[in-house]
């Protein structure tokens, strides 16, 4: 059919990273019969055999069947595919729309990109795939739709994971010396000591006396110095830390999948009509 056909190609042309001049977007927008609107997020769908879908308790999960509200939302979006990635570029329906779009995806695993021009929904795409990717480790088993905006500096920290580590390994170097059990322990005392701002709050977090969170953080400005009294410096040790924990948690996360994340640089593909069967049968 010339209309799918159409919609094929106007998904790809909006998946692309290359940048596609607006006034052919917008053709290929009228071929399609789908209006171009001013902004949109992606949505990516986890298959039902998915590693995303088993990651709480490593059994597939059922699938769920397609509502009514689901049918509505891909009727007014645009669907593709990346990879094995089942995609939906939709209008950005404001953040007001979150709760009905929890509901209109009926329990199903899925990631909601951050809202973009039309001319970036690559990039909404791109970050909606990598947050799937990462959703257990980043915002744990109880999230079945995870959203972009929710876990925008998990992202960027992980956004380069060689560079996660060489700054984890860069501030953190002082812990090398002290057995697993003493540079874990005194890794989280300082990391809630940064994000709380206190020694009270802290312990509050770490529900600990006080006076053992001092008695850490004593031990910690011998191992670091005097520069922990640097802003600068606090700042990079809580990136350090925050990057070091989540790397550990998508390590585990991988392991339990039993491979490696997927790679994320591939190749747009336009819905075939099994794609397509693939989503109807939601």
């Amino acid at each position: 059919m010339p209309g799918t056909r159409a919609r094929q190609a106007l998904f790809t042309a909006l998946a692309d990273d290359r940048h596609i001049p607006h006034d052919v977007l917008t053709e290929l927008a009228g071929q399609a019969g789908w209006p171009l609107p001013r902004r949109v997020r992606a949505i990516v769908l986890a298959g039902p055999n998915d590693a995303h879908s088993m990651a709480p308790h490593l059994v597939p999960q059922p699938t769920p069947q397609l509502t009514p509200q689901l049918a509505a939302a891909l009727g007014q979006g645009l669907p593709g595919t990346v990879e094995a990635d089942l995609c939906l570029l939709i209008p950005d329906p404001g953040p007001r729309a979150r709760a009905a779009l929890e509901s209109a995806l009926g329990g199903r695993v899925a990631a909601v990109g951050h809202s973009v021009p039309v001319v970036d929904a690559a990039s909404s795409l791109r970050w909606a795939r990598r947050l799937l990717a990462l959703a257990a480790a980043v915002g744990g088993p109880a999230e079945r739709v995870t959203f972009v905006d929710d876990h925008l500096s998990e992202l960027l920290m992980l956004q380069d994971e060689s560079l996660a580590r060489a700054l984890a390994a860069r501030w953190l170097r002082p812990l090398e010396d002290l057995t697993p059990r003493q540079s874990e322990r005194l890794e989280v005392t300082l990391l809630a000591w940064l994000e709380s701002g206190g020694a009270p709050e802290a312990a509050r977090t770490l529900k600990v006396h006080p006076q053992t969170v001092r008695y850490r953080l004593r031990q910690i400005e011998k191992l670091f110095g005097p520069a922990m009294r640097e802003p600068r410096t606090r700042f990079e040790l809580e990136l350090a830390l925050r990057s070091r924990r989540l790397l550990a948690q998508a390590r585990q996360l991988r392991s339990r999948a039993h491979g490696p994340v997927r790679a994320l640089g591939a190749a747009v593909q336009p819905l075939s009509p099994a794609g397509r069967a693939r989503i109807n049968g939601l």
